[in-house]
């Protein structure tokens, strides 16, 4: 990206490389409010200072995408996500919870799928709030009624797609933590192929 950065009193001519431009996950246009972080240096060629932009957030996103990171590194360096934790997959589950909620297009999804591939597995619908204040709590009660319970051998948690505040509820830190816990493997359904919780 080549552009300029400017507010009402100054501006800075301002380029991101791809190898950084490839991370930003949104549409970048003329008028947006942003926040950059990369180095200033002069361009000899014209005299004049440029700004090198490593990173860029839209405004007020900022906090949100370093918040989900922060949580991200956290988790990984104690070893949550190393692949010899994740619990195998039932190639012909027998019974299957399913946490989400029970209104939107997600379960519909699911449950169609599922009763086309393997029709045999009986579904445990676990309706809980996707998104807001509501979502972790419903989520955290719905996994430990199904620990609890003991005759389910697999689990789906997910929702559809939507916004990075409408998936933020499975960033949760209490949520990734329940799932490690978790004695049967855990699917991770939410959002769309593009989306990462």
């Amino acid at each position: 990206f080549y552009f300029t950065l400017k507010d009402k009193d100054a501006s800075i001519r301002c380029v991101m490389f791809k190898g950084f431009a490839q991370y930003v996950k949104f549409n970048v246009q003329d008028g947006l409010q942003v926040v950059l972080r990369g180095k200033v240096s002069l361009y000899e060629k014209d005299g004049q200072y440029q700004f090198y932009a490593q990173e860029m957030h839209e405004y007020g996103k900022g906090d949100i995408a370093l918040q989900f990171e922060q949580i991200k590194e956290k988790l990984q360096k104690e070893g949550l996500f190393d692949s010899d934790s994740k619990r195998q997959i039932p190639k012909f589950p027998k019974r299957i919870a399913v946490i989400t909620s029970d209104t939107g297009a997600a379960v519909r999804d699911i449950i169609n799928i599922l009763s086309r591939r393997w029709n045999l597995t009986e579904i445990l619908l676990c309706p809980v709030a996707v998104q807001g204040e509501n979502a972790v709590p419903d989520m955290l009660t719905a996994l430990d009624c199904v620990y609890n319970r003991g005759d389910c051998d697999t689990i789906i948690i997910g929702r559809g797609g939507g916004s990075i505040e409408d998936l933020w509820a499975f960033n949760s830190e209490q949520l990734a933590r329940k799932i490690y816990e978790s004695p049967i493997p855990v699917i991770s359904a939410v959002g769309h192929e593009t989306d990462f919780t």
